[in-house]
């Protein structure tokens, strides 16, 4: 399944850069996530979730695949097995950064693989519950870079 997502920032380019490169700042701003570990290009941590009626705590790792600053692109490799057995998912996230006006613009797709009691949700309901984190995280971090700018 592949979710896009689209929105803006108020910083500049390279701010966003260093920003969404450090883990420690990006990931108490996605609902349900913390952070356990990081050595280097990967990590370790966990995310909660509601799916309809199923709650999922998934524990897992990932990895950033590329990093290439000049063209402002992100490639992060993720997955995770929920704690209860109610199923796994993976992730490939893209992201890439380029300047609009005085910030920047985000275009993220998400290449997503979920097995399990999860599966059985449709697109429709997992690109809602997707769009709201989003929401959640998004208001975090412009925050963030309102007070840090």
């Amino acid at each position: 399944m592949q979710l896009e997502h689209h929105f803006e920032v108020p910083a500049s380019r390279a701010e966003t850069w260093a920003r969404f490169n450090d883990l420690q700042q990006v990931v108490p701003c996605f609902p349900g996530a913390s952070l356990t570990e990081v050595d280097g290009d990967e990590f370790t941590g966990s995310v909660k979730v509601k799916l309809g009626p199923i709650s999922l705590q998934y524990n897992g790792s990932g990895r950033y695949v590329q990093r290439d600053e000049a063209a402002g692109r992100i490639v992060i490799e993720a997955s995770g097995k929920d704690r209860r057995g109610n199923g796994n998912a993976g992730a490939t996230v893209t992201a890439v950064l380029t300047e609009a006006g005085e910030g920047t613009a985000v275009d993220v797709v998400t290449e997503m693989d979920i097995g399990g009691k999860p599966a059985q949700f449709g697109r429709g309901m997992i690109q809602s519950i997707s769009n709201k984190m989003l929401d959640k995280f998004l208001a975090c971090i412009r925050e963030k870079m309102t007070d840090s700018a």
